[in-house]
């Protein structure tokens, strides 16, 4: 049974290696990391091109490839047969695949047996703490993490062959990119949806359906797979709002806010949402403040939400949040005592070292004073003088109040500086 899987898994991993795939962000450093001993571990949702990641990181090299994923292999336990049906399969490689690792119990001790052995691993998962657990229980120090999310809307351009060039300056070319920031607002970045001719919403629907029972219901064996459901999909549909434990419970009749604290972890682990606390110098106010959810791709909020008008607005905070998760900053919000609130506060060390506003209208009077004056409050708070407002088309600088401000599209924050 293993070995035959294993051949039908070669085939693929050789169909992978012949084709044309969008480059993904990260992979030169990721290939450079080969030439070290640790091993390498790719984290990320569930079809955000894990795997096409660690092939390209690959290329060029001999290895082996085994996708836990197939249900003929996924519940391994004898890992000396695997071993040797790997080595029937491809000989002695270089480097040893294995896809979607979290799906077989106890592959921890056998990764870390195989690489005091000297073997060289590159993993792939879909389960944030599972894997953050065990690789700190048993691989402290042996390991490089990568993160791979769906694409950003600079691969989002690329996969649409959009030229980032010098004729960028014209404006009906940033009419062109403003149309095609507004189909990444809807289809979102993940590869297959982007890259082929896939109904999106319908994709992403299945996609989301199968992670919560798939990864989690049957994970944990959750009794109440109803309750989860309409977690995810209010958290998701009200992306970018504050939510409480307590508000949560309430609002969809959950048994306790036990019981939602552990099936918002659920969700988080498995890449469906993340939460962002309030930024406070007070740790107890920081965890007893409400947080805000944000999803990690714009398609899957486009899928599953509530059927209700679109909200630009909240979906470009979204946006920028995952840019901001992406960059691997460390971000909050900041609200005040009087209740002036900024989206994002990026902490470098002990300081704020930016404050960040999305607007997607800024000329609304209204809107737009809002936005300054709640900037202007907590940059007089924190201390911080480095204040952007990020808005769909509109660029300047200001000095308002003694304050100056950054005014600069969205697109123009979210592509790779030249």
């Amino acid at each position: 049974m293993i070995k035959n899987a294993l051949i039908g898994q070669k085939a693929e991993r050789d169909a992978f290696l012949k084709g044309n795939y969008v480059p993904r962000e990260g992979v030169l450093s990721a290939r450079a990391a080969l030439a070290n001993s640790l091993i390498k571990v790719i984290m990320g949702p569930r079809r955000a091109g894990k795997s096409i990641f660690a092939i390209q990181m690959l290329k060029g090299v001999d290895f082996a490839y085994v996708n836990f994923d197939d249900e003929r292999l996924a519940d391994t336990d004898d890992f000396d047969e695997l071993l040797k049906s790997i080595i029937e399969v491809y000989g002695e490689t270089g480097y040893l695949l294995f896809d979607e690792i979290q799906n077989v119990k106890g592959w921890e001790l056998f990764v870390n047996r195989l690489h005091r052995r000297g073997k060289n691993l590159v993993v792939t998962g879909s389960n944030s703490k599972l894997l953050s657990k065990e690789l700190a229980t048993h691989l402290t120090g042996r390991y490089i993490p990568f993160q791979v999310l769906p694409f950003s809307f600079s691969e989002f351009l690329l996969a649409r062959n959009f030229d980032l060039d010098d004729t960028l300056d014209l404006k009906e070319r940033q009419g062109l990119l403003l149309r095609n920031l507004s189909d990444y607002l809807s289809t979102g970045g993940y590869p297959e949806i982007v890259t082929g001719n896939l109904d999106g919403k319908h994709y992403l629907a299945t996609l989301f359906d199968s992670i919560l029972f798939k990864d989690i219901v049957k994970r944990y064996n959750v009794r109440y797979a109803k309750k989860l459901y309409d977690l995810g999909r209010y958290l998701i549909t009200s992306h970018s709002s504050l939510f409480s434990y307590n508000k949560l419970k309430n609002l969809l009749e959950i048994r306790s806010v036990h019981t939602v604290e552990n099936y918002l972890e659920y969700l988080k682990e498995a890449y469906l949402i993340f939460n962002l606390d309030r930024f406070s110098n007070k740790a107890k106010e920081s965890l007893r403040s409400p947080r805000k959810a944000y999803a990690y791709d714009l398609g899957i909020i486009n899928s599953v939400k509530f059927k209700i008008s679109p909200d630009i607005g909240r979906l470009l905070e979204n946006l920028v949040a995952i840019e901001l998760l992406r960059r691997e900053k460390e971000f909050y919000y900041y609200k005040t005592r009087d209740g002036k609130e900024v989206d994002f506060a990026i902490k470098e060390g002990l300081a704020i070292a930016q404050l960040i506003q999305v607007c997607y209208e800024i000329n609304d009077k209204t809107t737009r004073n809002r936005e300054i004056n709640s900037l202007i409050k907590v940059a007089k708070e924190t201390g911080c003088n480095n204040l952007m407002i990020l808005t769909w088309d509109f660029e300047g600088n200001e000095t308002i109040k003694g304050k100056d401000i950054v005014f600069l599209p969205i697109w123009k924050w979210l592509l790779p500086a030249p």
